[in-house]
């Protein structure tokens, strides 16, 4: 925390006065020259929103973050915190941080007449120039913009007239700070109309005051495109005013949208030292994502949110711990079952067409899981013939037979040993992952069991059998039969 001091001695020190864009733009091309990271954690994004950002930054405009949830908008608006000075000097006392050089309140111009350069100066962190709104259709004007105060009118015994009796809302207070409003079509228009001057002009209207306030402020706006026909819009006036409408977007690659979730996901370093998640795990993981954002049940305007796989992960691990608990073992290993445990956060994650409503949640979820592994089990495997004709034999012909006289039960709750073994007692089935799989480590070769399985009930070669504890393969021929 830096000490207060006087305006005397901040000016002998040699401090020049900024804007806030002046400000953020040093600081960017300081790190642009030093070869630093700007944004940091915002990956997927350095060849498309990154340089978009800092051209918006070097232009001084106001910035429209435009995407689907779950697109890393409001960390984007809270990184650019990075880009402000370490302190920020500012008339001791004053409610909207005025710069002693340009004071606009009365009470800093008063201030500074009567003392000069004894005036009180107080230092402000960066950490303390973040101010964020979430629109809501209940905010009103005299939360962003500010109200006649009666207490303070009545206390200082002013009139309704005098600007002292003046109590200032967010953006004021926001004066020489970044400023965020998320989910901007959500506030109602005659709101977003309030902004017009501020954006424009820099002055404010309270009740019938029409203050000549050049208010310094970064803005930075997020809305969704969904919610321009569902809940509002951003009125065509403010659109205008908008400098830069910067849109945003999902991982294009399993390897960005791994790092994400990596990055976010909460796993504790105990858990990170007794669970192992395969390689193999972790893409499947994402290509549930993907499967999302391509389904006919899920509504694609909605988008899929990166949330999805960072809760995912986070229960996948869970269902990894319980085990270890009701075991007492020391490690595991996550299986292709556990991805049972990951469909509550899929259902809460995604919006359903009027198909997927009647299919139901639970049921879609399991579809997205199921076409994840097809896509991972073909990206290692040959394709399953859809008929088998006994003359001729396939890559899976060996391993259908034995399930015509061998059953497998794989249970939540086996240790590790216990559940591998089963899997490696059935020779057919190590000799296809060794024949198209050999390079990958142990722990993906014993996961390319369970997927080669689970595709095979997938394409109906063989029959799968679930319940709370358990699931059970068997031939399809045989399960069948019972039927019949």
């Amino acid at each position: 925390m830096k000490n207060d001091t006087t305006f005397k001695e901040l000016k002998q020190s040699g401090y020049t006065d900024k804007t806030i864009n002046q400000e953020i733009q040093a600081n960017l091309i300081a790190k642009i020259k030093a070869k630093e990271p700007v944004f940091e954690g915002l990956w997927g994004y350095e060849d498309s929103v990154v340089p978009q950002l800092k051209k918006a930054i070097l232009a001084g405009h106001h910035i429209n973050l435009l995407g689907l949830r779950g697109q890393a908008k409001t960390r984007i608006a809270r990184s650019m915190v990075n880009l402000l000075d370490e302190y920020m000097p500012v008339v001791k006392g004053s409610e909207i941080n005025d710069s002693p050089f340009q004071p606009i309140s009365k009470f800093a111009r008063d201030l500074i007449a009567e003392l000069g350069d004894e005036t009180p100066i107080s230092w402000v962190h960066r950490s303390n120039r973040f101010f964020e709104k979430l629109a809501t259709p209940d905010v009103n004007v005299a939360d962003l913009i500010g109200d006649i105060d009666p207490i303070k009118a009545a206390t200082l015994k002013l009139p309704y007239s005098d600007e002292r009796v003046l109590h200032y809302g967010m953006i004021p207070r926001a004066n020489r700070c970044i400023f965020v409003l998320n989910e901007l079509p959500d506030l109602q228009a005659r709101i977003q109309v309030s902004l017009f001057n501020i954006l424009q002009e820099g002055d404010i209207q309270i009740r019938g005051f029409q203050l000549r306030m050049p208010l310094d402020i970064q803005f930075v706006f997020t809305a969704n495109p969904e919610d321009y026909t569902n809940r509002g819009s951003i009125v065509t006036p403010l659109k205008d005013r908008i400098g830069s409408q910067i849109f945003t977007h999902y991982p294009k690659t399993i390897a960005l949208a791994r790092q994400i979730t990596e990055q976010e996901a909460a796993i504790s370093k105990e858990d990170k030292e007794q669970i192992t998640i395969p390689d193999l795990a972790r893409n499947l993981l994402e290509e549930v994502a993907f499967a999302a954002r391509d389904s006919e049940f899920v509504d694609a305007k909605s988008g899929v949110s990166a949330r999805l796989t960072i809760s995912a992960m986070e229960n996948l691990i869970a269902a990894a711990k319980l085990r270890l608990i009701e075991t007492d073992a020391k490690n595991t290993t996550v299986r292709l079952l556990d991805f049972m445990s990951v469909i509550p956060s899929i259902t809460g994650k995604i919006e359903l067409v009027y198909e997927g409503e009647q299919e139901g949640a639970d049921y879609v979820a399991k579809i997205l899981i199921d076409q994840a592994v097809m896509t991972q089990f073909e990206s290692l495997f040959p394709r399953i013939p859809k008929l088998e004709k006994e003359e001729i034999k396939t890559p899976y012909t060996d391993l259908i037979k034995w399930f015509n006289k061998n059953h497998l039960q794989l249970n939540y709750t086996d240790t590790d040993e216990e559940f591998y073994s089963k899997l490696n007692n059935i020779a057919p089935l190590t000799v296809l992952v060794e024949e198209n799989a050999s390079e990958l480590s142990k722990e993906d070769k014993n996961f390319c069991k369970e997927l080669v399985l689970w595709a095979l009930t997938i394409s109906k070669k063989l029959d799968k059998a679930e319940n709370s504890s358990d699931y059970t393969f068997d031939s399809a021929d045989i399960r069948q039969f019972f039927r019949n």
